[in-house]
C-alpha cells in the first residue's frame, strides 16, 4: 500500500506491505535507526516516537495507519550541532549508560511534558479537576512505559526536570 507520512518535517511516500509496523517502516524503509526495537511488544518504550505530537510505541502501530500524519523521531528532535534542551539535559545529567533506551526516553519525555501542559491526568493524578502537580511520582508514573535496563532512572528524572524548567 502507498502511504505518505511526514517524518521529521519531510513528506515521505512509502509503498509497504500493510502489515509493516511504523517502527519497521522507519528503520528498514527510511533508514532512521534512532528508534530502537527492544521488545517488539510495546512493553519497553525503546521505539517511542511522536505522532502528531503524541507519544506512541511505534512497534504496535502499522505504518499505513499514519497516512497524512506527522511523525517525529529522535533524528527530528535536534542535531549534533544544535541539541534540543532535552538531549542536552540527558547529557548534562548523565541520564544514560548503554544508550539503547535513550531515543525512546527522550521522545517519551517530550510527549509526557506536552500531556502535563494540557493537564492530561495519569494514574498518579489525585485531583482530576485541579492543575496537575508535577511531582517526581507523577513524572515516574508517566514515564513508566519506558524501561532502562541500566537503571539510570534517577538521572533520567533529573534530566527531565532540568529540561522541563528550560522548556517552560
Amino acid at each position: 500500500m502507498k502511504t505518505t507520512i511526514t517524518v521529521n518535517g519531510e513528506a515521505r511516500t512509502l509503498d509497504v506491505d500493510p502489515r509493516v509496523t511504523l517502527l519497521d517502516a522507519l528503520r528498514e524503509h527510511l533508514r532512521l535507526t534512532g528508534s530502537k526495537k527492544g521488545c517488539d511488544h510495546g512493553q519497553c518504550g525503546a521505539c517511542t516516537v511522536l505522532v502528531n505530537g503524541v507519544r506512541i510505541n511505534s512497534c504496535l502501530s502499522l505504518a499505513v495507519m499514519h497516512d497524512g500524519d506527522q511523525v517525529t523521531t529522535i533524528e527530528g528532535i535536534g542535531t549534533a550541532e544544535t541539541l534540543h534542551p532535552m538531549q542536552r539535559a540527558f547529557l548534562t545529567e548523565d541520564a544514560f549508560q548503554c544508550g539503547y533506551c535513550t531515543p525512546g526516553q527522550i521522545c517519551s519525555a517530550l510527549g509526557m511534558l506536552a500531556e502535563v501542559a494540557e493537564n492530561w491526568p495519569s494514574q498518579e493524578t489525585a485531583d482530576l479537576t485541579a492543575k496537575i502537580a508535577f511531582t517526581d511520582d507523577e513524572l515516574r508514573e508517566r514515564m513508566s512505559g519506558n524501561i532502562c535496563r541500566c537503571s539510570a532512572y534517577p538521572q533520567i528524572v533529573a534530566a527531565i526536570r532540568s529540561a522541563a524548567g528550560e522548556l517552560a
